[in-house]
């Protein structure tokens, strides 16, 4: 019987741990449901967020 191992190459964003490179990793680049939950929060509440340039309120991006 051959058994399979995978070298982490990557760690959670969320937590740390390792998280192996491979098709298997459901959750990846996250260890866990967990972790891409409370990363997904995070977006949410605007606790993250990609930088850009302030827009006002009244523009609807059609000029």
């Amino acid at each position: 019987m051959q058994e399979n191992h995978t070298t982490p190459c990557i760690h959670c964003p969320t937590c740390g741990k390792p998280v192996a490179c491979s098709a298997q990793e459901k959750w990846k680049p996250f260890c866990c449901e967990r972790c891409k939950l409370i990363d997904l929060g995070d977006w949410l509440d605007e606790k993250q967020r990609i930088p850009g340039g302030h827009v006002s309120p009244d523009h609807d991006g059609i000029e």
